[in-house]
């Protein structure tokens, strides 16, 4: 899967400009996990509007004994940014029993939600645009919070599926170890992206490009050298999803509706 990767970085460090002129904003905030997606978004970031208009915020249940938010603080401060550690398991036992109990993903949903408000509670203030972390390959399959760590205003990487985001991140010189890590959600002790989702990022997204090509499953199963149901399992996801990629749908009543025809 193939790109420029020069073009792929200039075109994004456009974009975040452009970005920051339109809103009027006075700089930009990233929720930094300790993960690749936000240490590529934060290096993009810093790389177009200099580290003093960028800010982050770290959100680790907790930061005692957690290797990824200590390598974010290590990276936070290697950049020369301005950041500030929240730490969320309080809040999230405020939801859990306020509810009086959830699920373990109903628990973790929230606390993605958690995080999401904390961004754009600190963002308003001080006049920050926040930028979203997640990759094309997220967002079609729907492997992300909606109202959590899928809202942001704008999403850098959102056109890149994941081995794309490899890609760049070595191009633009983020730090081995974040590109060495098996990606995760920090759903729960040893959770990963790839058990979740069934499969490693080489293939899911060989898949995803295929139906992005609007190849048949048969033919892409045979390009991927796999089985046809799981291009089927794959599809369904993104046909599932799709409503986690919009607006909350409106019924069609006026000339030109948001989320429908009404263009920006």
């Amino acid at each position: 899967m193939s790109m420029d990767v020069q073009e792929t970085e200039k075109i994004i460090r456009r974009f975040i400009l452009d970005k920051m002129e339109e809103t009027g904003a006075s700089g930009a905030v990233i929720g930094l996990s300790g993960g690749l997606d936000s240490a590529v978004v934060l290096k993009l970031c810093v790389d177009a509007l200099g580290n003093e208009k960028v800010h982050a915020l770290l959100m680790p249940e907790r930061m005692e004994g957690n290797e990824d938010a200590r390598d974010a603080e290590e990276y936070a401060k290697d950049m020369g940014i301005e950041y500030k550690i929240i730490e969320i398991e309080g809040i999230a036992d405020e939801f859990f029993n306020s509810l009086g109990g959830v699920s373990r993903y109903a628990l973790a949903n929230i606390k993605a939600r958690a995080r999401m408000a904390l961004l754009y509670g600190y963002a308003y203030d001080r006049n920050l645009i926040v930028m979203g972390t997640s990759n094309k390959s997220e967002l079609l399959t729907g492997y992300f919070t909606k109202f959590g760590d899928g809202g942001a205003d704008f999403m850098p990487l959102g056109d890149l599926y994941k081995t794309q985001v490899v890609e760049l991140a070595k191009h633009v010189g983020v730090p081995e170890k974040f590109i060495r890590k098996k990606p995760s959600a920090g759903l729960h002790p040893g959770q990963t992206d790839e058990d979740d989702l069934g499969m490693g990022y080489e293939t899911l997204d060989r898949i995803l490009q295929g139906i992005e090509k609007d190849l048949d499953d048969e033919d892409i199963a045979e390009e991927c050298n796999i089985e046809e149901k799981e291009v089927a399992r794959i599809r369904e996801m993104v046909r599932r999803s799709a409503h986690k990629r919009k607006t909350p749908i409106i019924p069609k009543i006026g000339l030109r509706t948001v989320g429908w025809d009404w263009r920006e």
